[in-house]
């Protein structure tokens, strides 16, 4: 017989058994079916000893009362001893340990064998007892025969083989006593009713063992899988009594609970867990449905006692009801949520702290911030915002590596955590902007103190794998709720008054102010007219001639651009050119620039050159050569007409593709020149390798250089030997008077470049300019230079001779002043006089005109204007004092 579990598949799968499976004489590995044939044997071995005295005593007590009638005695004792013989056999098989060591279905066969013999025996035994002579000895002897046929059935019933091998047998044996009669039909009718009676019991006994079957591998699979769930798996199983004391917990928690201190088993269950108080439920929860006998689900608990460890888990339960549904307790499972829990605070502290610093995120500052605000409508008060943005931090992460540049923010940040303390909460915004959040503090004088603090600290060295690096900062403030009473426009004029800030040198700090607003709206609206002014043809082109400083020829024009804006007018370059650069504006501009200068100068003479500006930007594009050598070649002008001016800028980012992209320019043959020297990077190292054709020195070296004590002139004199030995032509830029071309060309530079030649002209001025003079530049304008002045409305006192009195000083540069308030005559027209510029200082002057009340004075040596800010005459602090 095959295995049992077989029979547990579907009705339409499963094999009918065959006659031997049912009569238990077919070989099976099952278990369970081995199991159920080994108790139909222990049962018959209980009672067969029984049978086996009925066997044996009933023939011999028969025989012993009656021995004279020896004429048939002889076919009933050897009847009886036979019938003994095989009840000893049979007795034999069920308890010899040689017969049990043999498997159940041989034993069984065996059995079923020897019931076929005790069939015969018993029935010729009561056969034989109706052949003796003496009524009382037959009737006994009939008693015996059929008494031994009762208990033998009765011994043999659990062995169904046997039963019905003995019954058939009986069957059979009538034909021997009563012929092929009645008494045969009735008796074969009876064997086979019982025969069909036991085979389907036995059918019947299959199926519940087949289901046993079923039900033991369920048993075994659901236990191993719940064995293996609870050994390597996160989930476990419990169960408590109607007491709600823990029976059963699985041992892995169980274990655990111990070496936190508490023994599970016994104890009640709200003892053991209680319900996380951080979520919406508590303790009295758990104990309603355990005292209210309801289900519960996924209830995230901790340990109920004091515990050095914190441990989370989910537990589920249901009550548990027996077969008349009576309430026995409560069964149901749990998870380990712990790692779970852990997660979920990293993931979290992710989303609301900086990865790299520890500080709070822009994600929880913006939530600080909304919090701080709203607390403050209930609770009127002032909260300031601090936005922080490092200076120079770009250079050290392009240089260093980003590795050095972290390090560098983690210092920054623990300073920054360091120096506001507990004042405020510190955060990182990503990159290099922090922000901080001051709740309760309004006051602009501590919140300035703070500011200089935190740029102090921020600015000292800072040591990182054996380099020292120094940096800065800068500060933007915004309060609530005199700038912004939510979020979003506090952050807003926070990052006005950094990019102030920024823009008024770095490593300072700048409050808000409206008109910060004002100049943003007017960036952004800049912004939006600059996209549409290309192509509305807005811009234009102007040209300011370069001249030789040795015969006054024109060698060239710088092209300037120019914007007619539809509404507002002409709008400067120094307002426009950053907002392209900043919108990203500059490359399109920029281009359009190169293309049209080129262009206009196919108009010109041939040796006449035209420069244009490349700002940084358009330098660090790769696609530049290309745009250069297609504006030449549209234009047909040669490559040495076209001038290229660089910034010192693009030496920002030094690197091997700026050294490529110079020598690329230089390939196609135009010049490169170094525009506004001495006032950017200002390093002398790029000079070695840059291929620069020449210096444009800067105009704020040019103005005042005629002055006397003024350093300017030596600066450019030191420039100009520079270029010189490096082969470079020099042009001085912003020369306005006619004394600073003498000058200029005086200290050698090669070119000049100024209002003194005339105002920038558009492209049809410039070629009746070129034929106007044949070529040569006209000096226009002021023939001599004199000191910026600057105007103030300012008592002093003024002797002259034995006289004094009071004059007002209308405006002042370091060479002179303009008075007025007195009548000179006109011979005081170059008399010595004494003015009190400082509180009891008196600085000797010369009259050098006077007219209508006014006069002008020249110093006798040259004056720091600079001073009037630190010092005023008595009278005039004492006036101001009195209105």
């Amino acid at each position: 017989m095959g295995r049992l579990h077989h029979a547990a598949r579907s009705a339409d799968d499963a094999a009918p058994p065959t006659l031997r499976d049912l009569l238990a004489l077919a070989p099976t590995s099952d278990q369970i079916v081995d199991a159920a044939r080994a108790r139909t044997l222990g049962e018959t071995r209980a009672i067969w000893p029984i049978a086996v005295a009925v066997l044996v005593f009933g023939p011999i007590a028969t025989l012993g009362r009656d021995l004279f009638d020896r004429a048939n005695i002889g076919l009933v004792f050897d009847a009886g001893a036979l019938a003994a013989l095989l009840g000893l056999a049979i007795w034999g098989i069920l308890t010899l340990p040689v017969a049990k060591a043999r498997p159940p279905h041989q034993r069984i066969a065996a059995i079923a064998v020897l019931a076929i013999g005790l069939g015969v025996t018993l029935s010729l035994l009561l056969n034989g007892a109706q052949t003796l002579t003496a009524a009382p000895i037959r009737l006994a002897a009939f008693v015996s025969a059929f008494g031994g046929i009762i208990v033998v059935a009765v011994a043999l019933h659990a062995i169904r083989a046997a039963s019905i091998a003995f019954a058939v047998t009986l069957a059979a044996m009538v034909v021997v006593s009563a012929g092929l009669g009645l008494a045969f039909l009735i008796s074969a009718l009876l064997a086979a009713i019982f025969t069909a009676g036991m085979l389907r019991v036995a059918s019947r006994q299959l199926d519940e063992l087949a289901t046993q079957a079923a039900e033991r591998d369920a048993d075994r699979l659901a236990s191993r899988l719940v064995g293996e769930f609870e050994a390597h798996g996160s989930g476990w199983f419990w169960q408590t009594d109607r007491m709600g004391n823990l029976t059963y917990l699985t041992s892995k928690v169980a274990d655990e609970l111990k070496r936190m201190g508490v023994s599970p088993i016994g104890e009640r269950l709200v003892n053991i867990f209680r319900v996380d108080s951080k979520l919406a439920e508590t303790e009295r929860t758990l104990t309603f449905h355990l005292s209210s006998r309801t289900s519960f689900s996924d209830y995230s608990v901790r340990p109920a006692f004091d515990a050095a460890l914190d441990r989370w888990w989910s537990i589920s339960g249901r009550p548990i009801l027996d077969e008349l549904g009576c309430f026995q307790g409560f069964i149901g499972s749990g998870s380990d949520l712990t790692e779970k829990r852990r997660a979920e605070a990293e993931i979290t502290r992710l989303a609301l702290f900086d990865s790299l610093t520890g500080l709070a995120n822009r994600q929880r500052m913006r939530l600080s911030l909304e919090k701080t605000l709203a607390s403050h409508r209930s609770a009127p008060g002032a909260t300031s915002l601090f936005l922080l943005d490092l200076d120079r931090f770009k250079a050290v992460n392009d240089t260093l590596g980003h590795q050095v540049g972290d390090e560098l923010l983690k210092q920054v940040a623990h300073r920054l955590q360091r120096t506001v303390g507990d004042s405020g909460l510190v955060g990182r915004l990503g990159g290099d902007e922090f922000q901080v959040v001051l709740p309760r503090e309004g006051d602009r004088a501590r919140l300035a103190a703070m500011a200089q603090d935190i740029i102090a600290a921020l600015s000292e060295p800072y040591f990182i794998s054996g380099t020292t690096l120094s940096i800065g900062c800068s500060i933007g403030i915004a309060n609530a709720p005199d700038h912004g009473e939510d979020p979003e426009t506090l952050v807003r004029n926070a990052d006005l008054a950094l990019y102030a800030a920024k823009a008024d040198g770095r490593g300072i700090h700048r409050f808000y102010r409206p008109e910060l607003l004002a100049g943003a709206q007017n960036r952004k609206q800049l912004e939006d007219d600059l996209r549409q002014a290309l192509a509305s043809d807005e811009f234009h082109l102007t040209y300011q001639p370069v001249v030789s400083t040795a015969d006054e020829r024109i060698v060239g024009y710088e092209a300037l651009l120019r914007w007619d804006h539809p509404a507002r007018g002409p709008i400067s370059p120094a307002e426009f050119v950053p907002v392209a650069e900043e919108c990203g504006l500059i490359e399109q501009i920029g281009e359009w620039v190169l293309r049209t200068a080129c262009a206009e100068a196919a108009h010109w003479p041939e040796d006449v050159r035209v420069a244009v500006n490349v700002s940084p930007i358009q330098f660090a594009n790769p696609v530049l050569p290309a745009i250069v050598t297609s504006a030449v070649a549209a234009s047909g002008i040669a490559p040495h007409r076209l001038e290229l001016e660089i910034t010192e800028g693009v030496f920002l980012d030094e690197s091997a593709s700026t050294d490529f992209m110079f020598r690329t320019l230089k390939g196609i043959g135009v010049r490169l020149a170094l525009d506004d020297f001495g006032t950017g990077y200002s390093s002398l190292g790029y000079l070695k390798k840059a291929p620069f054709d020449k210096i444009k020195i800067d105009q704020t070296f040019v103005r005042g250089a005629v002055q006397p004590g003024n350093r300017n002139a030596a600066i450019i004199k030191a420039i100009v030997t520079l270029a010189e030995t490096l082969g470079m032509e020099t042009t001085a830029e912003g020369v306005e008077q006619q004394d600073e071309i003498a000058l200029i060309r005086e200290l050698g530079c090669s070119h000049i470049q100024g209002f003194v030649y005339g105002k920038p002209a558009r492209a049809g001025d410039v070629a009746e300019q070129l034929k106007a003079a044949a070529g040569r530049a006209l000096a226009i304008g002021h023939r001599t230079s004199r000191a910026p002045r600057t105007s103030i409305l300012r008592t002093a006192r003024l002797e002259i001779g034995d006289e004094a009195g009071n004059i007002r000083i209308r405006n002042i540069s370091t060479t002179g002043a303009l008075i007025d308030g007195v009548d000179f005559p006109a011979e005081a027209v170059g008399a010595d006089v004494l003015i009190e510029l400082l509180d009891n200082e008196l600085f000797a002057a010369t009259i050098r005109w006077a007219s209508d009340g006014r006069a002008g004075l020249q110093f006798a040596e040259a004056f720091d204007i600079d001073r009037l800010g630190q010092s005023a005459p008595a009278e005039n602090r004492k006036r101001t004092a009195t209105g």
